[in-house]
């Protein structure tokens, strides 16, 4: 039976024909490259897909940055920056918006506090993650832009819109998830999107890693 290697996120298929599209990262059956016989040849490593990538895009008259911007970008990819960042936002955004929950249902001035300073942190760490988020696409991923990659897109600026609005809307009124709020709904409703946006991006993210 042949084996065929997705050249977007590596996700492996037997058969006699390639997969219509990745089933993982959605790239198109053109994108999949029959292995050798060999059944027990291990994969690529991630080191030899990074240079793969590398060389193709030289092939294509597209260079990889040089200097210390290629050197960094480089290194962020070698060494997870993007799963290692993420981690901050899908950490910290669960809790924020339990805070503003808890504080909404109890009256607790404090919980929401709490939650507004969650998510300036949550606003300063975004950068890094959307960087390397991007240089892993590139990097990694060739900029394909396959389904799986332009949701990523989306909910990392979803998540990153709104906790923009949500810490200036906490600024502007520092009561807003107390019972004497009348837009306490809409506001609990923002950090619903938010954490929404935040799980679907980590799901996303897990299937890449786990090619499930």
């Amino acid at each position: 039976m042949k084996r065929w290697e997705c050249s977007v996120c590596g996700y492996i298929h037997t058969g006699e024909e390639p997969p219509e599209k990745c089933p993982v990262c959605g790239a198109d059956k053109s994108k999949f490259v029959e292995l050798p016989p060999e059944e027990s040849a291990p994969s690529e490593s991630a080191e030899t897909k990074i240079e793969t990538v590398q060389n193709s895009e030289t092939a294509a008259g597209t260079e990889s940055p040089a200097g210390f911007y290629g050197l960094v970008s480089n290194l962020m990819t070698r060494h997870h920056a993007h799963p290692i960042s993420v981690h901050i936002p899908n950490g910290v955004v669960p809790l924020s918006v339990l805070f503003i929950i808890l504080a909404a249902m109890f009256n607790f001035f404090g919980l929401a506090q709490a939650a507004f300073y969650n998510l300036i942190f949550v606003l300063l760490a975004m950068p890094l993650v959307l960087f390397s988020g991007y240089n892993d696409w590139q990097r990694k991923y060739g900029g394909n832009m396959t389904k799986l990659f332009m949701a990523k897109m989306i909910c990392a600026a979803v998540v990153t819109l709104s906790a923009f609005l949500i810490v200036i809307w906490h600024m502007i009124n520092p009561e807003v998830a107390m019972a004497t709020s009348s837009h306490r709904i809409l506001f609990i409703s923002l950090n619903m999107i938010m954490l929404a946006a935040a799980g679907i991006a980590g799901f996303l993210g897990g299937k890449l890693v786990f090619h499930d």
